[in-house]
């Protein structure tokens, strides 16, 4: 495991020479110690990232060559898949199945943006028709230039994927600075780039905490283009400190997501998508569907199967066989989720779960939990929770439905379930959020748009957009001096 900061291609202790404990949620045990850096760490990795830019050979390469070492990064990550879920495992909690699943994702990541990379060499430039004769256009894309990433402990490696694997096809150097709480794959990233024969500097790494290295990142007067999935609070204060250098900015910020469900959609689907919404990952997702809203003459025999089901899920240790709700990622986490969960309890009903598993008091488990019945107004309807808590609540009419599921200042996701494909579409469309689901919940597509709309962020990650991110346009014009232009001198 690589546990040293990751500065212009080489691996190096903190200025400070402090490290910080790395905690196995499923024990509450320290399983590792890391660099602890800081604004002296992050000049110097900001600093390698302006030079691998600016005199660099990153940025000059074709495409072509750009896709070459991403695949290899693909390739690397594929290769070591094992190894890379069990650490994500023993470094967020999750369940084996899901990180092997977030680590096939982040190849897949990886070998996408190469094959962008290689288009861009026909893709970079377009002509441009103009109106006046003597002129010719043209738009060419370049690379924004350094680009600071910070990304949250949920899908540790796989949103390091979603930031970096973009800037680099971009042709953009970066600066990766991984949550605090799960900083253990995002490092690993430096070796494998390094193998891959990514040039020093285009790629470093600062493990640290927020204030002593997220905010140094987002202040540096050396970063073009800033980079973060993570709280509005947080997204909030990036977007006030990129405001001073007039930084390009792109924000995933948090979701309480709906998701509505009309009474001809079969049960069995219902719960299944119903309980992967918010229990999957343990519900740590910021598009998590937190808020199901049921049609009146499903509701109560819905409520009755979710209830069940929730009931018999197996919770333990990622590592065991069948273990479907791992421990949330740390204890700050686990006493926000339970606050919640006893706030909940003050303002509806509470259906199943609220507490700690027996048995499991030694790391950080919450039992699946399901409110019904609270206030449209009440706080734990309207805020969102990071953990595996479900809040229902019945309507009448399509109008009421649409009009509860868009009643948030969040608007990452949203989902509805019918049997009638015309009014699922008519709602998805009413939605207002970035990402809609019909008749599932939660997947999520390399090639399509990911970002929210209201609070839950600006910009688009993932498909072309998520390139586009790391991408100038400029204007290139010049005129035929075999014309006169005849202003001044006829």
């Amino acid at each position: 495991m690589k546990n040293q900061l990751f500065i212009d291609g080489e691996y190096c202790a903190a200025a400070s020479g402090q490290v910080f404990d790395v905690v196995d949620p499923s024990n509450r045990q320290v399983f590792a110690q890391v660099a602890r850096g800081g604004p002296d760490d992050v000049d110097r990795a900001v600093k390698a990232a302006r030079r691998a830019f600016d005199e660099g050979p990153w940025p000059r390469l074709s495409g072509a060559e750009r896709a070459a070492v991403l695949h290899r990064m693909g390739d690397a990550i594929a290769a070591r898949r094992d190894e890379l879920a069990r650490l994500e495992v023993q470094d967020n909690g999750k369940p084996l199945p899901e990180a092997l699943w977030d680590i096939d994702d982040t190849a897949g990541v990886f070998h996408f943006y190469a094959d962008l990379a290689a288009r861009l060499d026909n893709s970079a430039e377009q002509g441009i028709p103009l109106a006046m004769d003597g002129f010719t256009s043209k738009a060419v894309k370049e690379p924004v230039g350094v680009a600071g990433a910070i990304i949250p402990w949920n899908f540790p490696m796989l949103m390091a994927s979603w930031k970096v694997a973009p800037a680099l096809a971009a042709g953009c150097t970066v600066v990766l600075k991984p949550s605090e709480a799960t900083p253990m794959t995002a490092l690993e990233l430096g070796g494998i780039a390094k193998a891959a024969g990514l040039p020093p500097g285009a790629l470093n790494i600062v493990t640290g905490f927020g204030p002593e290295a997220g905010q140094p990142l987002t202040e540096h007067p050396g970063v073009d283009k800033l980079a973060f999935t993570g709280s509005v609070p947080t997204g909030s204060r990036i977007m006030a400190a990129a405001a001073r250098d007039i930084k390009a900015v792109s924000l995933e910020l948090g979701g309480k997501s709906p998701l509505v469900v009309f009474a001809d959609t079969p049960i069995d689907e219902a719960v299944e998508w119903i309980m992967f919404g918010i229990y999957w990952n343990q519900g740590e997702v910021c598009s998590a569907t937190s808020r199901v809203l049921v049609e009146e003459p499903l509701y109560e025999p819905l409520m009755a199967r979710l209830a069940e089901e929730a009931g018999r899920i197996r919770i333990g240790h990622g590592l065991e066989d069948g273990v479907l709700l791992g421990p949330l990622v740390n204890e700050a986490q686990h006493e926000k989720v339970l606050s919640a969960i006893e706030r909940g309890k003050t303002e509806g009903r509470l259906v199943t779960g609220g507490g700690v598993p027996k048995g499991l008091e030694g790391g950080f488990y919450v039992e699946p939990t399901i409110f019904a019945d609270m206030a449209e107004d009440a706080w734990i309807w309207r805020e969102e929770i990071f953990g595996p808590v479900l809040c229902v609540k019945s309507f009448r009419t399509e109008d009421e439905a649409i009009r509860m599921a868009n009643d948030s200042r969040f608007g990452l996701a949203a989902a509805v379930m019918s049997a009638d494909l015309d009014r699922a579409e008519r709602v998805a469309r009413a939605f207002r959020a970035g990402i809609v689901w019909i008749n599932c919940s939660q997947p999520t597509f390399t090639e399509a748009p990911w970002g929210g709309y209201k609070q839950s962020g600006i910009g688009r990650e993932l498909g072309e957009w998520g390139l586009n991110n790391y991408l100038e346009t400029k204007q290139i014009t010049a005129f035929d001096r075999s014309k006169p232009w005849g202003w001044y001198l006829k």
